[in-house]
Formats: C-alpha cells, sequence, structure tokens
C-alpha cells in the first residue's frame, strides 16, 4: 500500500491520448447521495459491492471531485483483502483518480468548481471523492481524463524515484526491473527524459515490446533470460542503479550488476515483497512517493516534457469492481487498471 506524507527515505491494450467525451464544463449538480464500489468485510473480490451512500462533507482545505475514474492499485487487493482493526464500514476503496471540481472548501485557493483535475489520497471508487487541495493538480497537457486517473501514484513513485532517491544524472545507467507495470512504465520514460541509459526487464513478449517502445535502450525477460548477461553487455563496468519495482531472485540478480566501488544504489517501494536484502557497500533505499503541491508541479512538467503515454492494461466499469480486482490478482499488467466512474 502506498504512503504518502512520509520521507523518502523512509518510503497494452491501450496508448490513446485520445480525451474522453466526458467534459468538465458538465459538472453535475451535487445529489445527497452517490453510488461507490466499497466493501464490508476483508476478503477476495466479491466482497466488493455497489452501495448507496451519502455525497463525503467538504472540510476546509478540501476540494470534492466529481469523479470520471479511478486508478486500481496492486496494493489496494492486499487493502481489500485485510482493511485492518480501525477500518469503519463501508469501506471505499481507490487511491487515485481524475474528475472535475465540484466545490471547494474554506482556505482553497487555485482551483475552481469545473477544473479537470487529478490526484491521490482519496476514496476514488465513487461518484465523488473529498480530497485535500495539496493533493490535487490540474491534468497536464497531452493526457486525457482516463490516463490522468492513473497518473498521480505511479508518476509521482516513478519521478521521485528517479530524481530524489536515486539522484541519477545524464548518461547514468539504470536498470528497472518490473518495468511493465504502472510505476515501471512512466518511469522508463522519465528516465529517457533526464538522459538514462535504462534497461528495463518484463516477463514476457509483450512486455519487452511495450518497454522498447517505451524508449529502453535495452530489455530482458527476467525470468527466462540471463540478467547477468544482458547487464554486463549493457554496462561493461556496472549498473549506476537499479529501480526495483517487483520482488525475488530476478531483482536480486539486477542488484549483482551494480557497479562495486560503493556507489551503486537501489531504490524499491513501500509495500513491495519479498524485499531485497541488504547489501554492504550498496545504498538500499526503501521509498514511498510523496505529495504536494511543488511534488505536482515538478510531475507535470515532467510529463509534459516528456511528452508521457501512460499505458492502460485494462478498463472496467465501476459496477464491475469486483471483476476489476479478479484482474488484478492475475497479474501481468501492461501498465494499471481504469475503473470508469463515469462515462
Amino acid at each position: 500500500m502506498p504512503m504518502k506524507k512520509v520521507t523518502l527515505i523512509a518510503v497494452l491494450s491501450a496508448l490513446s491520448l485520445t480525451a474522453s467525451p466526458w467534459s468538465i464544463a458538465d459538472v453535475p449538480p451535487l445529489p445527497n447521495t452517490m453510488v461507490a464500489a466499497a466493501i464490508d468485510r476483508g476478503g477476495g473480490p466479491e466482497v466488493l459491492s455497489i452501495h448507496q451512500l451519502p455525497v463525503p462533507k467538504l472540510g476546509p482545505g478540501e476540494v470534492l471531485i466529481a469523479v470520471h475514474a479511478a486508478g486500481v492499485g496492486v496494493w489496494e487487493a492486499g487493502i481489500r483483502q485485510h482493511p485492518g482493526d480501525g477500518a469503519k464500514f463501508p469501506l471505499v476503496l481507490g487511491s487515485d483518480g481524475a474528475g472535475a471540481v465540484a466545490a471547494v472548501g474554506s482556505g482553497v485557493r487555485g482551483f475552481k468548481v469545473g477544473d479537470q483535475v487529478y490526484g491521490a489520497g482519496g476514496a476514488f471508487y465513487a461518484q465523488y471523492v473529498t480530497v485535500r487541495a495539496e493533493d490535487i493538480a490540474r491534468v497536464p497537457k497531452g493526457i486525457g481524463p482516463t490516463e490522468a486517473a492513473i497518473l498521480a501514484i505511479s508518476g509521482l513513485s516513478a519521478l521521485q524515484g528517479i530524481d530524489d532517491v536515486l539522484e541519477l544524472k545524464a548518461g547514468d545507467t539504470l536498470i528497472i526491473h518490473g518495468a511493465t507495470g504502472g510505476v515501471g512504465t512512466l518511469a522508463v520514460q522519465f528516465a529517457k527524459l533526464r538522459g538514462l541509459k535504462v534497461l528495463a526487464t518484463a516477463s514476457n513478449d509483450e512486455g519487452l515490446a511495450l518497454v522498447t517502445r517505451l524508449g529502453a535502450d535495452a530489455v530482458v525477460n527476467g525470468k527466462t533470460s540471463d540478467i547477468a548477461a544482458a547487464a554486463q553487455r549493457f554496462a561493461p563496468h556496472g549498473v549506476d542503479a537499479v529501480l526495483g519495482l517487483v520482488g525475488g531472485n530476478a531483482l536480486e540478480r539486477c542488484i549483482d550488476a551494480l557497479r562495486q566501488d560503493g556507489r551503486g544504489r537501489v531504490a524499491y517501494l513501500y509495500g513491495m515483497e519479498p524485499l531485497p536484502k541488504p547489501r554492504l557497500g550498496i545504498r538500499m533505499t526503501l521509498y514511498s512517493y510523496i505529495s504536494g503541491v511543488r511534488e505536482f508541479e515538478r510531475l507535470n512538467t515532467a510529463v509534459e516534457a516528456a511528452r508521457l503515454r501512460v499505458p492502460i492494461a485494462a478498463e472496467y466499469s465501476l459496477a464491475d469492481a469486483a471483476k476489476a480486482h479478479e484482474r488484478l490478482e492475475i497479474g501481468h499488467l501492461l501498465g494499471k487498471i481504469v475503473l470508469h466512474v463515469r462515462e
């Protein structure tokens, strides 16, 4: 599960950028109730069901969003299975999404009703969600509202991993392990924007083709091919850094390919299992994304400069949220799943 507002040290089926026919000018009048996909207990995908719930109340510093679409993150399967002792049911899932501003709370500056926005930190499997104003941003140029729904967490995680945790510069070499998921596909593009040389791993031919199209300099099948040999060809004197997005033996082999002069480093995301083994002489950092006004500004700048493509693994309606989670648990996603809340 991703965390926000923590320190960095602690923490295709489609590639279309066509805008949705849904228009931000058509913000519906505020009702008293809304449709949401929520759980009443922990369990398998079948516990996700449609509920009629009150529209959330707007607090100071918050923005009410009429949700267009929500991202379905891999960590949300864990929340659904084990919501925790403090969970309040019905519990609406959905950590990020996009939509139109329907109302603004006191103290909010910079947003108005009708603005097309995306962000993180709410409960986006619903027709309406309240989010802190600092956790949203206007949808950047070149990105449609559907792609924006899966941009916030993956985009911040990818960009901050490269810039802030690994501190990479133009000409450095980077292995992105697990490059076909929501974070990995964006990390490949941000890495190329920064002038890095990228070796991307994937687990099947479709994934290898995808990351090649996204700009990876070299690719290797992390399940069936020799990662050590591929890394040796890619960076004969050792790779500068590894961005680990999937745990396991293949990640350990990627780490083995790092330079041995004490300057090699690894970044891996909070919630990944199993975690990599500690190594002497290698800087290894567990991190999670940080949201905030400046972070979203930086992300939007990078998105527009990279002419970012946001791969969509699959699309489902809100009514089919359980089916979306069934697909989530199969794995091998090329990008991230989108849940359409409002057509």
